[in-house]
C-alpha cells in the first residue's frame, strides 16, 4: 500500500499497463493524481502490449537506467501469412502469403538463429532517433529511412503453442529489443510472413506481472495516501 511517506521520498511502482494505453498515458496519469513532477517509465511499451511497466517517482528515477538494463520477459502471439508495416495490429495486414505449406518443425528448426546475441533492425515505425527526429514521425511522413542493426542479445525464444496460423511464444531478451522485429524476422525466415497479433511482458528483472497493479487501483491508493499538493 502506498503511503504519503513514500510518495513524498520517492517509489517504485509496479504497473500493469492497460491495453491501447501509450507508456506515457500511464506516467502522466500517475504523475497528475500524485502531483508530482518527478515520474518516468524504465522501458516503454507499445499501445498494443500489457504487462509489466516500472513507473519511478521521486528520487528513485535515478534508477530508471539500472531497472531498463534489466533481462525482460514477454509471450504473445504472431500471424504467420502476412506482414504489416508497424510489424504489429497498429497497421492493417497487407502482402498475405500462403502459409499452409509451414510444418510445425519448419517452425522450431527456425528458432535458433534467434537465441543468443544477434544483430535485429528496429521496424521503421518505433521511438528510436533517426536524423533527429522519431523515426515513427519520418515513416508517417511517408520519407525513406534506413535503420541501422542492432545488437541484442535473445536469452530464450520457445513457441509454446501452434495453432496455424497463430505461434504462441515466450521470449527472454535483453533491453533494446523488439518484439515486433522477432516476430516480422521469424515470417520471414519461414518465407510466409509474420506479424505480432498480441504481446504481454511478464518481467522485468525479478518483477512479475503478478506483483502488478492496474492504474485504477494505484490511483486509488495514490488518492488515498492524500499527497499532499507541494510535492
Amino acid at each position: 500500500m502506498l503511503t504519503k511517506e513514500n510518495l513524498l521520498n520517492g517509489s517504485v511502482l509496479l504497473v500493469n499497463k492497460p491495453l491501447h494505453w501509450t507508456s506515457f498515458d500511464a506516467v502522466r496519469k500517475i504523475r497528475n493524481t500524485a502531483q508530482i513532477k518527478k515520474v518516468g517509465h524504465a522501458g516503454t511499451l507499445d499501445p498494443l502490449a500489457t504487462g509489466v511497466l516500472i513507473v519511478c517517482t521521486g528520487k528513485y528515477t535515478k534508477k530508471i537506467n539500472e531497472y531498463m538494463g534489466m533481462p525482460k520477459e514477454y509471450t504473445g502471439t504472431i500471424t504467420l501469412g502476412a506482414t504489416t508495416p508497424t510489424y504489429d495490429l497498429e497497421s492493417e495486414p497487407t502482402h498475405m502469403m500462403p502459409y499452409s505449406h509451414i510444418t510445425k518443425q519448419d517452425v522450431y528448426n527456425a528458432l535458433p538463429q534467434f537465441i543468443g546475441n544477434i544483430s535485429q533492425v528496429p521496424p521503421i515505425y518505433s521511438a528510436i532517433k533517426v536524423k533527429g527526429q522519431t523515426a515513427y514521425n519520418l515513416a508517417r511522413k511517408g520519407q525513406h529511412i534506413v535503420m541501422e542493426p542492432r545488437q541484442v542479445t535473445i536469452y530464450a525464444f520457445e513457441i509454446t503453442a501452434i495453432e496455424m496460423p497463430i505461434l504462441t511464444f515466450n521470449i527472454i531478451c535483453s533491453t533494446g529489443t523488439y518484439i515486433r522485429s522477432m516476430a516480422h524476422d521469424l515470417g520471414q525466415a519461414l518465407g510466409c510472413g509474420g506479424y505480432l497479433s498480441s504481446l504481454c511482458r511478464t518481467r522485468i528483472g525479478e518483477y512479475t506481472v503478478s506483483k502488478c497493479l492496474g492504474v485504477d487501483e494505484i490511483v486509488a491508493q495514490i488518492n488515498a495516501a492524500k499527497v499532499p499538493n507541494e510535492l
